[in-house]
């Protein structure tokens, strides 16, 4: 990925652009792009910046986006390589809308548990009243493993009401809405990931989205 903070720091001080014109959404956990591409495409209005802290996944598709729009190239997106534990300064205050899709390992520890310091950065790259979705998917056989390994309680109704929403409320984010998908919902998440596991029928799709406040 070439260098991005100047183009950050030019997307901070100026979100009025033809670029930013309808606002700025943040994707963490990127994965390879795929997602931010094919929004970034359909809303060229919207400026589309992918976070993810492993880079090579998006090797190929980083490199698309600075060819001629002829050749699949897109002048709304930037790919960055950060951890959610160490988003950059220049992100501060611009989302006016967050993905988290399919979070694993530590990012999915934060959204599950409603760890207020995890939380904290996301809320840190929000611009006020800036929506937060959050989709994840567990298999509980296929991923039993990760599920003891990072202390994940069952993701219910009532767990998100009595336990996360209090969670989030004390990070800046208030949940406005939380459930399961219906199966016709994985085909409306232009992802990689999300076409790999929509055929898995015990894998449920949990939904989360939040306002920050």
């Amino acid at each position: 990925m070439a260098e991005p903070f100047d183009e950050l720091i030019e997307i901070h001080s100026s979100s009025s652009s033809q670029n930013t014109g309808e606002g700025i959404v943040i994707d963490i956990g990127t994965g390879d792009g795929l997602f931010v591409y094919e929004l970034a495409r359909a809303n060229p209005n919207k400026f589309y910046i992918g976070v993810d802290a492993n880079p090579r996944p998006l090797e190929k598709i980083s490199e698309k986006i600075h060819r001629r729009p002829t050749k699949g190239g897109l002048p709304n997106v930037l790919f960055l390589q950060a951890a959610i534990e160490d988003l950059p300064a220049e992100l501060d205050g611009i989302a006016n809308e967050a993905h988290v899709h399919f979070p694993w390992g530590s990012l999915l520890a934060i959204v599950a548990h409603g760890d207020r310091n995890g939380l904290g950065n996301l809320r840190r790259i929000m611009s006020r009243d800036g929506l937060l979705e959050i989709v994840i998917a567990l298999d509980p056989e296929r991923d039993e493993s990760e599920i003891k390994r990072l202390g994940i309680q069952s993701l219910d109704a009532t767990f998100i009401s009595s336990e996360l929403a209090p969670r989030y409320r004390d990070a800046g984010f208030e949940i406005l809405e939380a459930g399961v998908g219906n199966p016709e919902a994985w085909s409306e998440l232009k992802t990689t990931w999300a076409k790999r596991l929509r055929g898995n029928q015990s894998r449920s799709l949990l939904y989360i989205v939040a306002q920050a406040i």
